[in-house]
């Protein structure tokens, strides 16, 4: 790793360690492209991907905040997966009922297209408000709940302080925050004396991608990367006082519970938080790692391709962007299958694959399937049956 002159954005600390490089990666790996042309010639930035030795933060240093753009044309929903439902379910309600969420207001930073916020207040009959520049209303206007939900289409700031919350909720977006440090400050202003304030945060969990070499998990728009330590002194650091750290959803996701404190680093550290080592040794072994995986995979695809096979990746997503336009395959991938019938149709950012649905697979009957997630395997193993596709299916 190389040492770089630059402060990190969860502590302060000057100098930051490089460990992964790569050129050329597309600005957005989730928007709605609609023909080939617009995918390929897509705008493209670059990854320089550094660890804190200090704190254990991840951040790409090449991030450009202005470059990524979040609008309806953004489409990032896993709703369409009975299994991620059943997960987006489970949580919500455990967080309700752990916590008593029942008829108060939560405000959901980051709430995509609201679908969860929805979970939050049908389950607790709780009023529910969600900022997001990528929201659709449209989406949940049907709803139980649609009527005691209200959503702006617009990035959190401090316009926003002024808004009621019982409970702050925030999913899967802070890691899209390049200062991160300054942006939690700005949420513990707006929280005031509120002190019996709630902060349930999600976002996923880079020492598990450091450690599998998972390079389909690092990409453009994911500036800012955690472990449950780094998460956790980020929020004691910004005050508030962390009261519960664990690993969820296959142990691919971070959850942080806390609440506002006046006291600096307040409460005892939790035994979760005591990953600085073995982070920042993941880290220094990543491109190692990163490295297998790409042989591996490339050999496969080669193989079956080679033999007169056909290859498509399951999951038009930002995984699967990141892993196609790594593996520099793409003339033997010509097909992403999604079950968000938002994406079909579409085509990927700068690889320039078309997303079709499964029910395209009967009749292409491919010879390997490449899912961009493993915790589906048993969902899409049941889809290629009733599909009467004998592909082999494998998982990153």
């Amino acid at each position: 790793m190389a040492t770089i002159n630059l402060p990190c954005p969860a502590c302060e600390h000057e100098g930051l360690e490089l460990f992964y490089e790569q050129a050329k990666v597309p600005l957005n790996s989730m928007l709605l492209l609609k023909t080939a042309e617009e995918a390929k010639s897509f705008p493209t930035g670059a990854l320089r991907v550094a660890v804190c030795p200090e704190c254990g933060f991840v951040t790409n240093t090449a991030f450009d905040p202005g470059s990524a753009e979040y609008s309806v044309r953004y489409e990032a929903s896993q709703a369409y997966s009975p299994r991620f439902n059943e997960f987006a379910k489970g949580l919500a309600q455990r967080w309700i009922d752990k916590h008593d969420i029942h008829n108060k207001v939560v405000l959901e930073i980051g709430c995509d297209k609201g679908d969860f916020l929805a979970l939050m207040c049908e389950l607790g009959n709780n009023t529910g408000i969600g900022l997001d520049p990528a929201v659709d209303p449209t989406r949940q206007a049907e709803g139980p709940a649609a009527e005691r939900m209200t959503f702006i289409a617009d990035f959190y700031s401090d316009r926003y302080a002024d808004l009621p919350a019982d409970v702050i909720l925030c999913r899967h977006t802070l890691e899209h925050i390049p200062d991160v440090r300054r942006w939690m400050t700005g949420i513990r202003a707006a929280i005031g004396d509120q002190g019996d304030a709630l902060v349930l945060f999600e976002i996923p969990d880079v020492r598990r991608v450091l450690e599998e070499g998972a390079f389909w998990d690092i990409y453009y728009e994911h500036c800012s990367y955690f472990t449950l330590g780094s998460l956790a002194r980020l929020f004691r650091s910004t005050g508030f006082e962390v009261t519960n750290l664990e690993t969820d959803f296959d142990d691919q996701y971070l959850l942080i519970e806390a609440r506002p404190s006046t006291t600096p680093g307040a409460g005892r550290p939790l035994p979760e938080e005591d990953d600085l080592a073995l982070t920042v040794r993941a880290a220094e072994q990543f491109v190692g790692g990163f490295n297998r995986q790409m042989a591996e995979w490339q050999s496969m695809v080669t193989e079956v391709a080679d033999g007169g096979g056909k290859v498509v990746v399951w999951g038009g997503g930002s995984k699967g962007v990141a892993f196609l336009l790594a593996l520099g395959l793409d003339e033997f991938v010509p097909f992403v299958v999604d079950v968000n019938p938002f994406k079909q149709g579409n085509h990927l950012a700068t690889t320039g694959q078309k997303v079709v649905a499964p029910e395209f697979l009967r009749e292409y009957q491919p010879q390997l399937v490449i899912a961009m997630n493993s915790i589906y395997r048993d969902e899409i193993q049941s889809q290629l049956d009733e599909l009467g596709v004998s592909a082999k299916l494998v998982t990153v």
